[in-house]
């Protein structure tokens, strides 16, 4: 039974537009339950239920503006896990339930409106520092699964090398743990998750710029350290390869890449790359790839490139 002065659901939504994300925790927390209900109605017992409230409630964080009826944000929340779940049973391909953070822009820009500039980041940075509290191996899957253009489970297994299964069951761990942290420090002050994010697009940048120029400028060379190691696809079993001979060899056939997307979180990054192949080329490399970045005290430590599936 709820507290006779717990505040109803139209305060807790105007609170949580305004940019309050303790309201926010409090709202989701009470309609946890019927919206399980709504999932497993149209998905049954299991792992896709559980998967389309989590997706559902993170839609939920970055759309709190667009409920227009607070007294009825009850019934929003549960259409959104209704659409979640209806896209999950149209979809060939699983698709993220929250976009990355270039994706977090404002609808209106306008200098009139700061309260929606001051909601969305505040959402941003809330979302992105319960991200950091996750160990390594849950944030991985979480980043690829909910910030990448590296989305279904598929894509997902290949580039961490791990089953399917593996990757669902880190996906639950990761929303859960990412659930009870959001509604831990939802009345806490967060830092700017832009700021890492910009750093490492200057970094993705420069480094592709240093390497069709042939040079490595001093802050270039110290984030490629001599340990650093090229894993994966790319690799050689049994034989220690460092990144910078590997992009050498890249270029010089001709292969060029484009910076396209960037996810970044402490010790884990993400860069997204277009891929443009030498005219008449009888190899060509494909259209996308990915690094993916191990970080120690800012140096990369090991970096796997991963080629996802073609759309």
């Amino acid at each position: 039974m709820a507290p006779i002065n717990a505040p109803t659901d139209e305060e807790l939504t105007r609170r949580a537009q305004a940019g309050e994300t303790g309201a926010l925790g409090l709202l989701l927390a009470r309609h946890q339950a019927p919206m399980r209900a709504v999932a497993m109605s149209l998905l049954g017992y299991g792992p896709d239920a559980e998967d389309a409230v989590q997706d559902a409630a993170l839609t939920a964080l970055r759309r709190i503006g667009d409920v227009r009826d607070p007294a009825a944000v009850g019934a929003w929340l549960r259409a959104v896990v209704r659409n979640t779940s209806r896209m999950r049973l149209r979809a060939t391909q699983e698709t993220p339930g929250l976009d990355g953070l270039d994706h977090l822009h404002l609808r209106d820009h306008d200098p009139s409106h700061p309260e929606r500039f001051i909601e969305q980041h505040a959402m941003r940075d809330w979302i992105w520092d319960a991200v950091e509290e996750l160990p390594p191996q849950l944030r991985l899957v979480l980043m690829l699964r909910h910030f990448s253009g590296i989305t279904s489970y598929q894509e997902i297994a290949a580039a961490c090398e791990v089953p399917v299964g593996t990757v669902r069951s880190r996906l639950n761990q990761a929303r859960g743990k990412m659930a009870r942290v959001l509604l831990s420090t939802a009345t806490q002050t967060h830092g700017d998750a832009s700021v890492l994010t910009e750093e490492s697009r200057h970094e993705a940048v420069a480094t592709l710029r240093a390497s069709e120029d042939g040079t490595l400028p001093r802050e270039i060379s110290e984030l490629w350290p001599t340990e650093t190691e090229l894993i994966g696809t790319l690799s050689r079993p049994g034989e220690r390869i460092h990144p910078v001979p590997v992009m050498r060899q890249i270029l010089e056939a001709g292969v060029r890449q484009h910076l396209r997307h960037v996810v970044a979180s402490r010790d884990i990054t993400i860069w997204e790359m277009d891929v443009t192949n030498p005219v008449g080329a009888v190899n060509p490399c494909p259209p996308t790839l990915a690094w993916l970045m191990f970080r120690q005290n800012g140096r990369v430590q090991r970096l796997r490139v991963v080629f996802p599936c073609p759309p």
